[in-house]
């Protein structure tokens, strides 16, 4: 009982010195499924225009997903309208079927480098928006989707 109380109090140092975190949140997906119309949207409000951050997408699959890859369709919104569009694929197995990423019971959970080196030019809330790409109305096996934006010590 005493490590299990060491394990909890050093995660929550480890959590709580985050210093690089400038931005992280997770959408839950609908247990039946993730609609190919469905849209995790993330509003963020940059804190430094003109410094540098990495983005992420964070990933947590559940154990019956049912392929290796996920394509995800990435809209980014600026400030003053302007919309960028992406189309990103990651592999969440390997060649084997041994889930990537660290995994509890039957949760895998993945971080993935989306963008490196980005400067926000535009003060204001920039908008996140991503939507599952593969070739099935409803996807099953994805718990949650995430964003993280991370600053860059110069």
């Amino acid at each position: 009982m005493r490590n299990l109380i060491h394990i909890f109090v050093s995660l929550l140092l480890l959590v709580g010195c985050d210093t690089n975190r400038a931005y992280e949140d997770y959408k839950t997906i609908d247990p039946s499924g993730w609609n190919k119309d469905s849209v995790a949207q993330f509003d963020v409000n940059v804190p430094e225009i003109g410094q540098p951050y990495n983005i992420y997408i964070n990933v947590r699959n559940k154990g019956n997903y049912p392929n290796s890859n996920l394509w995800l369709f990435m809209e980014i919104q600026e400030p003053e309208g302007k919309l960028l569009t992406d189309t990103i694929e990651y592999i969440l197995a390997e060649k084997s079927g041994k889930w990537r990423g660290s995994g509890i019971g039957d949760l895998f959970d993945n971080q993935f480098i989306y963008r490196k080196n980005v400067v926000f030019e535009k003060d204001g809330t920039y908008q996140f928006r991503i939507q599952q790409g593969m070739r099935t109305e409803t996807l099953k096996g994805i718990h949650d989707i995430g964003l993280r934006i991370e600053k860059l010590n110069n």
